[in-house]
């Protein structure tokens, strides 16, 4: 495993688990002041909603999860997977913020995007593929190819 697979994957489980549990755990909390220190980023869009608040915080923890399974199995294949689920979020969560700004100071509005930017790039850092290892560089003994992360046949 590379050391940007297990550095993303290791953060991306953090951030889930921090955020993922402040939302499920203390929705109101969560509404009323994530991220903390720098501001009130929820509230300011959109009156309290338990159940969605919740259901994000389920999202988030879920995520914690699968990226702690990518560090337990370190598998490419994997790694892609992950980086392809958190990718998605990323960008989708990224510009509907970037897109809804108006409500925030300008402070709160560069801290949301450079936090949102910071979890986008976790997910495309898991994107980027393993440079071969082995001796002919192409395969490993498993069968898969590790540049493209692609099963061929074991010879």
């Amino acid at each position: 495993m590379r050391r940007l697979h297990t550095l993303a994957l290791a953060f991306s489980a953090l951030l889930g688990l921090f955020v993922g549990g402040w939302a499920y755990l203390a929705p109101l909390s969560f509404y009323e002041s994530f991220p903390g220190v720098l501001g009130a980023w929820v509230s300011v869009d959109g009156p309290f909603n338990e159940h969605l608040i919740r259901d994000v915080g389920a999202m988030y923890l879920a995520l914690a999860a699968a990226s702690a399974g990518g560090l337990v199995w370190r598998d490419p294949i994997g790694f892609r997977v992950l980086g392809l689920a958190w990718t998605v979020f990323g960008t989708l969560h990224f510009a509907y913020h970037a897109l809804h700004l108006e409500h925030m100071s300008v402070e709160s509005a560069i801290g949301e995007m450079v936090a949102l930017g910071v979890s986008l790039l976790l997910g495309i850092a898991l994107l980027v593929p393993e440079r071969a290892s082995t001796s002919d560089g192409d395969e490993r003994p498993d069968g898969s190819d590790q540049a493209t992360g692609t099963l061929e046949p074991i010879r």
